[in-house]
């Protein structure tokens, strides 16, 4: 079946028109900033002090946010794709608000709640005298609480497209539901959660708004890499390109690496 049989007619012009506009405006200023990359001093750049320092941050936490929310969001899915429970629907629905929660208000969100004065961060603050916000264990909870989202919906989403009837089989032959969840389960569920993975690494590696809420803006010690952008706009205008760079390699490596999860292969 040849691809103008599986499509129909010739689309109207006006659909081509607006849809040909559609891309330009999503397409071209990513061009506009491949184009006005300084890559003469790119790699100088990126290298550099305060840029590669950034770097560096914004790798080393989006990583720890990513095994984070493995830790505690791959259990999470399986209690909503496994278990029955009264409120599993409001649950669920409160777990998937980070996805359209302005982040700044995700930030607001844990300032109150972990901050010094906050109704877990008071009580923690009185007893040990540690503090959460404005340091780097800060910028990987505001990671967490964007991008798990990401991860559990995926996760639970590869578990409802399981046949249960593999896990009953182990369980008949005498595997506990544990062994059963490592040894069959978790390597069936790869796919999905190794895509689940890869959108919590890049959503925490570009998460801006919690961030510099929760965390501020200390360099070096919360100065991730959108944070950086955004200052080096006044002060470093090509460090704020190659960093938008690396942010924008990052982010087209990953949706080509998930390409055959969302698009058709024939």
């Amino acid at each position: 079946m040849t691809r103008r049989s599986r499509s129909g007619s010739r689309p109207p012009w006006g659909l081509l028109l607006l849809g040909a506009v559609g891309m330009a405006l999503l397409v071209l200023p990513l061009l506009g900033l491949v184009i006005r990359a300084p890559w003469g001093t790119l790699g100088r750049t990126v290298t550099s002090a305060g840029v590669g320092g950034a770097l560096r941050l914004s790798l080393v936490t989006a990583s720890i946010a990513t095994g984070v929310a493995l830790l505690f969001g791959v259990p999470l899915a399986w209690l909503l794709a496994r278990t029955d429970f009264p409120g599993r629907q409001l649950l669920r629905a409160l777990v998937t608000v980070p996805l359209v929660l302005p982040p700044v208000v995700g930030g607001v969100a844990l300032l109150l709640t972990f901050g010094r004065a906050g109704y877990i961060g008071r009580w923690v603050y009185a007893h040990t005298g540690y503090s959460l916000p404005f340091t780097t264990a800060a910028v990987v909870v505001a990671q967490v609480f964007v991008a798990m989202p990401f991860l559990v919906v995926s996760v639970e989403g590869a578990l409802r497209g399981l046949d249960v009837r593999y896990e009953e089989a182990a369980a008949g032959l005498g595997a506990s539901r544990w062994y059963a969840f490592r040894r069959v389960t978790l390597p069936m569920i790869a796919p999905g959660l190794a895509a689940g993975a890869a959108l919590c690494w890049a959503r925490a590696l570009g998460e801006f708004g919690a961030t510099i809420t929760f965390a501020g803006n200390y360099p070096g010690v919360t100065r991730t890499m959108p944070l950086a952008v955004y200052l080096a706009f006044d002060s470093d205008p090509a460090g704020a390109v190659a960093l938008s760079l690396v942010l924008l390699a990052v982010s087209v490596a990953v949706l080509a690496a998930l390409r055959s999860r969302w698009l058709p292969t024939a």
